[in-house]
């Protein structure tokens, strides 16, 4: 970069007569070093650990934000419930673009779910822009008698609470999506929560669950394989990632509608400037031919947006999961 193109960017937060100052006193170059962004490495701080939707996502994001801009973008992991740990990190670094934070639709459950949040996501954090959104998959046993969505719902009305749903963790995304299921299609079953999602889907291939939801990705594999059947996915339009599954509105539930989320944040009292700056690169990036079909791969539609939008999402997230969890009788932790 030029000292001329230093100038350019920085004219617009500096009076003119400081800008000539700085031209007579400073050498070019460390005048143009102490206003390019990024000024260090940069670590995405990811809630989950390595190996996951997310964490793939991050990196991939990494990976491509490193080359746009010039600089060093890598994950750091840190699991823990409600993404505690993570936000600590995050809030607690300088607000200066070089440590960020991923947030996601865990990031919206949380809120209710936990009695002291020590982290406000609304307020201890800016929002930079999504990064992709993602369906959740119902699906049985190959030799299930159910062939479609619409006959489990018949099967769970003719008997009420006869039917085991497997999830991951109580709480979860997957856990919630098989709440608002029982009240939005007005049929019980049982929800039984496991440890993780391979026990989920050696429950579904023995036959102990009626149906299991997870992510597309976490089941694509053993649908490959048709040792298990896709029923529905989640969200209000068939997923590009698999157009064949019909949607949950279209068995027969029309209010039905779950898409998760992973989006990009930084901390609170990040200059405008630099959101601006990650926002563009990010519309860039998610919009890369490659970029959008490594994603396709793992079931994300990539998909970027202005920081207001993704604010939104979380706010309206937050008050969705909060009506859940409260009709559920999901105790906080």
């Amino acid at each position: 970069m030029t000292f001329l193109d230093c100038v350019s960017r920085i004219s617009a937060r500096m009076p003119p007569a400081l800008l000539v100052l700085l031209a007579l006193v400073l050498p070019q170059g460390q005048a143009c070093a102490e206003t390019r962004y990024p000024g260090k490495a940069v670590r995405i701080v990811v809630p989950f650990a390595a190996g996951g939707v997310a964490d793939i996502t991050a990196r991939v994001i990494a990976e491509r934000l490193g080359v746009k801009l010039g600089g060093r973008f890598y994950v750091e992991n840190q699991p823990g419930a409600g993404g505690i740990a993570a936000a600590r990190t995050v809030i607690s670094s300088p607000p200066d673009g070089h440590t960020l934070a991923l947030l996601s639709n865990g990031t919206a459950i949380s809120v209710s779910l936990f009695n002291k949040l020590p982290y406000d996501p609304l307020k201890d954090f800016v929002p930079v822009s999504s990064l992709g959104f993602f369906d959740f998959v119902f699906a049985t046993n190959a030799d299930s008698p159910f062939k479609t969505l619409a006959d489990f719902i018949v099967a769970a009305k003719a008997k009420p609470g006869s039917l085991n749903v497997g999830t991951i963790n109580v709480g979860s995304t997957q856990n919630l999506s098989a709440e608002l299921f029982k009240t939005v299609a007005g049929i019980d079953f049982v929800i039984i929560p496991h440890r993780g999602t391979p026990e989920v889907l050696v429950s579904t291939m023995q036959g102990n669950l009626a149906l299991m939801i997870d992510s597309y990705s976490a089941m694509k594999g053993n649908l490959a394989d048709r040792k298990i059947r896709a029923l529905a996915s989640t969200g209000p339009v068939r997923s590009e990632s698999a157009p064949d599954i019909a949607t949950v509105q279209e068995s027969g539930v029309a209010d039905y509608d779950v898409v998760s989320w992973n989006a990009l944040f930084a901390p609170a009292g990040t200059p405008p400037e630099i959101v601006k700056i990650l926002n563009q690169a990010l519309q860039e990036i998610l919009a890369e031919p490659d970029v959008k079909k490594r994603l396709l791969e793992l079931g994300i539609e990539a998909r970027a947006s202005t920081p207001e939008e993704i604010s939104a999402r979380l706010r309206s997230d937050i008050e969705k999961w909060r009506k859940v969890i409260e009709k559920a009788g999901i105790q906080k932790q």
